[in-house]
């Protein structure tokens, strides 16, 4: 654990709970503070109320989906510079220019490479770092 990561907060937001453990794994052990969701609906709200570092994101779940997650996150003031990566088996380019769209800051296709996924947040979040960085400015 280091102390960069340990200040990082992460919210998963997936309706595959095997997906959601493993991934929640991954991150406690390098010492992200990791918060869970199995829905859409109760992503936006944990995310609303606590607004995490950084969201992984899956693409396909019922009800809503993470393409509209994503822009539903982004168009809320206060949430609006919540780190997005979107982790999902949808692999086409189509698809991966609607996520950056609609505002993910990382799209990864699944089957996701561990240590990819640890390089992506860490180079996503150390640019929110810059960007605090020059707004204290």
């Amino acid at each position: 654990m280091n102390a960069k990561t340990s200040q990082t907060r992460v919210l998963i937001v997936d309706d595959e709970p095997v997906e959601v453990a493993l991934l929640a794994r991954v991150l406690e052990r390098e010492g992200y503070a990791v918060s869970r969701a199995d829905r859409a609906d109760r992503g936006l709200q944990l995310a609303m109320d606590n607004k995490p570092d950084l969201i992984i994101l899956d693409v396909m779940m019922p009800l809503i989906n993470g393409f509209n997650f994503c822009q539903l996150i982004k168009n809320e003031e206060e949430c609006r510079d919540i780190k997005i990566v979107m982790v999902t088996a949808r692999d086409e380019l189509e698809d991966i220019e609607i996520g950056m769209q609609m505002g993910a800051d990382a799209y990864l296709t699944k089957p996701i490479n561990t240590q990819e996924l640890l390089r992506t947040i860490s180079v996503v979040c150390s640019a929110n770092l810059q960007s605090d960085v020059k707004h204290d400015s």
